[in-house]
């Protein structure tokens, strides 16, 4: 069965298998004690830091192991902001971040700090004098991505770096979903990442922060790692992290190559064999493994489930889940549509031959969600004959979730003249996205939300 979300969690490299395996036997021993067991668990873990620091372009004393990377983030994130209280309490992210950036940055305005979110394009980058334009004196710490975990938009670190540099304010990096494909650009002050992302074993997370940058460590203090991460260390997750971060990188430029051949055959097939798909996320400044793309009248769990049956993993950032009914937050800083929101993610050795299978059952797959859902044809209908058009319609589509409401839109914008309305009643936070988004696809004119007894209305103008 192919799995196709890397994005999510790697599969388990051999070098980290091997690796794990070997140091069950030599690491299990408190690397902190001075007898024969200690000291080799010692040597053990000093080598997996040098190894792990060399990858991320650190000192061996900058590194922290950490329980996972999103500990690494909100230790980062607390620690620097603490440090630098005295500069102020201002805090600057992306509107795209991961969601552990974006809860400590909620914890830190529950607490009086204050947040400023640095908005993106439509590709899902942020624009280097935008960061600049809000940094402020008393901003403490700045934060970005990488590259994005949705989309696989490759953010401008260097540039963002740069500007922060000269303001005096500190970047710190998540760097989740790139380390594995290569260092990040030089400039950043604190960083972090997940050895699950990699390939490595989950519960092992990387947190740098640079000599020189004010860091205090929140929290009961702990003797270990430099006292920024309490607890026992986990040796042989740590060794085989390093070991197969090592072994990624060695293979990352020539598995690159061929994964980014295999996404840019996924980005051209899939519009042409799929009616209504939008393809988003930056085409050339991207990840190499991961496309993202989202289709017109789709539930997006019933798609996801659709692809499981037909023997495909994918993961979906869309809305339409059991779980919200609020569109992604990054889809939603896009601006772009939701509704059935896959993203393939391809592992390492992902072949040509399990790409073309998987285009050979997706469109099928979105042919019957469609159906089931009554979606109407692929291109907008046209007008039932009537003596005299209704200038203008609504359609009430209140406790009905994505993409209900669009799909109640499509089938009656041709019922209205040209210059005529139809005004969406819908109470799914999801319609807030995905109405403009279907207007741009469509070109119609979206006039814009009002407000309602319950929910909202959108009204949608007819162009053609």
């Amino acid at each position: 069965m192919p799995y196709f979300d890397a994005a999510s969690a790697a599969p388990l490299h051999p070098v980290a298998r091997q690796a794990l395996l070997a140091a069950l036997d030599e690491g299990w021993a408190d690397p902190a004690r001075l007898y024969r067991e200690g000291r080799r668990a010692r040597l053990l873990l000093d080598a997996a830091r040098e190894a792990a620091a060399e990858a991320v372009g650190c000192r061996p004393d900058e590194l922290t192991f950490t329980s996972s990377g999103t500990r690494a983030v909100h230790s980062g994130i607390s620690g620097a902001l603490a440090g630098r209280r005295r500069v102020g309490r201002h805090l600057v992210v992306s509107a795209v971040e991961h969601s552990s950036v974006l809860h400590s940055a909620a914890t830190h305005e529950s607490g009086g700090g204050s947040v400023t979110e640095v908005p993106v394009d439509v590709t899902g980058a942020v624009r280097a004098q935008a960061y600049a334009s809000e940094l402020r004196e008393d901003t403490a710490l700045a934060c970005l991505q990488s590259a994005n975990h949705e989309v696989g938009t490759e953010q401008p670190v260097a540039e963002v770096a740069g500007v922060c540099r000269a303001a005096g304010v500190p970047l710190l990096v998540d760097a989740a979903q790139s380390l594995g494909w290569g260092p990040v650009p030089a400039g950043w002050s604190l960083l972090t990442a997940s050895a699950h992302k990699w390939g490595g074993p989950a519960g092992v997370g990387l947190l740098a922060v640079r000599k020189g940058v004010r860091f205090a460590v929140q929290g009961p203090a702990d003797e270990r790692e430099s006292g920024r991460a309490a607890g026992f260390e986990d040796i042989p997750a740590i060794v085989a992290a390093a070991a197969s971060l090592r072994a990624v990188r060695a293979e990352a430029a020539a598995e690159s190559v061929r994964l980014r051949a295999l996404v840019d055959r996924i980005r051209a097939r899939v519009p042409a064999l799929v009616p209504d798909v939008e393809v988003v996320g930056d085409p050339v400044r991207r990840l190499p493994h991961l496309v993202t793309f989202s289709c017109l009248y789709v539930d997006g769990e019933t798609l996801l489930h659709e692809l499981d049956r037909s023997g495909f993993s994918v993961s979906s950032g869309s809305s339409c889940t059991s779980s919200t009914l609020t569109p992604s937050h990054v889809l939603r800083a896009m601006g772009v549509l939701s509704e059935g929101n896959v993203r393939v993610s391809l592992p390492a050795g992902t072949s040509e031959e399990d790409v073309d299978r998987f285009l050979e059952v997706l469109p099928p797959a979105v042919a019957g969600v469609r159906e089931k859902l009554g979606a109407p044809a692929a291109t907008v209908p046209s007008p039932v004959p009537s003596p005299v058009p209704a200038a203008s319609l609504v359609v009430d589509a209140l406790g009905r979730r994505c993409p209900i409401p669009v799909i109640e839109l499509a089938k009656v914008i041709g019922e209205v003249p040209v210059g005529g309305r139809v005004t969406v009643l819908s109470d799914d936070e999801a319609a807030r996205l995905d109405i403009p988004a279907w207007c741009a696809m469509r070109e119609q004119e979206y006039v814009g939300e009002e407000p309602a007894d319950r929910g909202s209305a959108y009204v949608v103008r007819r162009l053609s």
